[in-house]
């Protein structure tokens, strides 16, 4: 099993981990990430993924804001409503500089739909926010928050010099970011640590889930994922 570079806090996150290492190493040797870091992955195909990502931070930002008004302390409500705002702001700065190397402008942002997976993650973590209890909401936010991390060190470990996506590589294996995961896995902890048997399986079900979608995400960028009809 891969021991994951930011550690676990507790015993909902080490079980999670453990739970799912086999995914997160499905996802860490996935052709986008590899391409990635060789620096060789297509130009269509990272354009595919950075517009569908934009897409998606929008409807992360809004699970996160949801959580923070879920949130049972004042410190899980600042955490969460700043993590809603930092999605926008900070990574929508790493999404514009490629934007303007592609020449994506925003009317092609907008007009370019949602692919299927981006679209049923998006539905995936707006309805959990809404319907499912606060510790629930914790446990499928965290994949998006660890796993990139994880994936971004592990790219940072093995990119090639000069590496056109070096921005995003050091966005997501940066302190600043890692500090927001470590915080998200303390968080989802504590939750777990309050939370009954019941709670907690579902727990495990949205991060088993959230996980594959992040598989999923990856994967339908690598193969230009489109509408059957």
């Amino acid at each position: 099993m891969t021991a994951p570079a930011i550690a676990p806090s507790g015993a909902f996150s080490r079980e999670a981990w453990q739970r799912n290492a086999d995914l997160y190493e499905k996802i860490r040797m996935m052709p986008f990430n590899r391409d990635l870091a060789a620096g060789t992955l297509r130009r269509d195909r990272f354009q595919h993924y950075i517009i569908q990502d934009g897409h998606y931070l929008i409807a992360y930002a809004r699970a996160l804001a949801v959580a923070g008004a879920k949130a049972d302390t004042t410190d899980g409500i600042i955490q969460f409503s700043a993590g809603a705002q930092t999605a926008l702001l900070v990574e929508r700065a790493l999404h514009e500089t490629y934007y303007a190397r592609f020449g994506v402008d925003q009317a092609t942002f907008e007009r370019t739909p949602l692919s299927p997976t981006c679209d049923h993650y998006c539905s995936f973590l707006v309805s959990l926010a809404y319907s499912d209890p606060y510790p629930v909401v914790l446990a499928g936010i965290l994949p998006c928050f660890w796993v990139y991390a994880e994936i971004g060190k592990d790219i940072l470990a093995n990119a090639a010099p000069d590496n056109p996506y070096q921005d995003w590589i050091d966005t997501y294996a940066g302190q600043e970011f890692e500090d927001a995961v470590r915080a998200a896995i303390a968080a989802t902890d504590r939750a777990a640590d309050q939370s009954s048997d019941v709670i907690r399986a579902r727990m495990h079900a949205a991060y088993t889930r959230a996980t594959v979608l992040e598989w999923m995400f990856w994967d339908s960028a690598y193969r230009l994922e489109q509408w059957p009809v």
